[in-house]
């Protein structure tokens, strides 16, 4: 007997399934401080929530990622084949990409400054991600609900819709995107890691974000830092070994407080 799984049920349920496998990948190397840019009791004392905490409040985001999806799919369902949506050249997909990868980047500069701006949503919403002042991987998603509604569901839904891609298409797309959202927070530096040769914005840019002194810096998020550099949110940084093991990210400019 053939089970047949449709590509709207592998468009909601593959990027959940690679954010736990692959932050999984990353936690085995997290246990090496030779690649850290936080040591492992910086991880532990600085922190400010449990990590059992992290895991239920991730996924109850993926619960409501889930549920969006499947309406998403359902309302945007056509008749189509898989032949004719898979009948796309490779440079349709690469400009599909490029759109998603555009409009999910936008929806979330503004979206992530504004939370960091207004005091209200800061203190009660957005504050709930930056708890995790060293970041680690599994920690990528987690938000308040509402901020993971407003900022990663809904942004990924403008993606899909705007770039005009199938269910099939966006299986990869949205896989792609949680793997990059996962790297961005693992809190490692790599050898040989493609993210930190194809795109500036990796752990260590997003790293800078998450500490005291840039929090009003670095909103970019999760492919190009664009966006911080037209409106002068960016910070660069130098990444340099530490004594006992890993990196360190140093921040090049002087923070002065508003």
């Amino acid at each position: 007997m053939e089970v047949k799984i449709s590509d709207e049920f592998l468009g909601t349920v593959a990027p959940l399934v690679v954010y736990w496998i692959y932050s999984g990948f990353y936690v085995l190397f997290g246990s090496s401080e030779k690649y850290r840019l936080h040591s492992m009791k910086e991880e532990d004392d600085k922190n400010l929530v449990s990590k059992k905490t992290v895991v239920k409040g991730v996924l109850l985001q993926q619960a409501i990622q889930a549920v969006v999806a499947i309406i998403l799919f359902t309302v945007t369902g056509s008749d189509e084949s898989p032949t004719t949506n898979g009948s796309l050249s490779v440079f349709d997909l690469g400009r599909q990409f490029f759109t998603a990868m555009v409009v999910l980047d936008t929806w979330q500069y503004f979206m992530h400054r504004y939370m960091h701006q207004n005091k209200f949503l800061y203190r009660h919403i957005h504050s709930q991600h930056h708890r995790l002042i060293v970041p680690y991987a599994y920690g990528a998603l987690y938000n308040h609900p509402l901020e993971g509604l407003l900022l990663d569901t809904i942004g990924g839904a403008l993606a899909f819709l705007l770039s005009g891609m199938s269910p099939r298409a966006s299986i990869f797309f949205f896989s792609f995107a949680t793997i990059k959202t996962v790297d961005d927070h693992c809190g490692l530096w790599l050898p040989g890691n493609l993210f930190h040769v194809f795109f500036q914005n990796n752990s260590a840019y997003h790293d800078v974000h998450h500490q005291l002194y840039g929090t009003k810096y670095n909103y970019s998020q999760p492919f190009f830092n664009v966006w911080d550099k037209i409106l002068g949110t960016h910070m660069p940084y130098t990444l340099e070994k530490r004594e006992n093991g890993g990196f360190e990210v140093r921040p090049v400019k002087v923070v002065k407080d508003d």
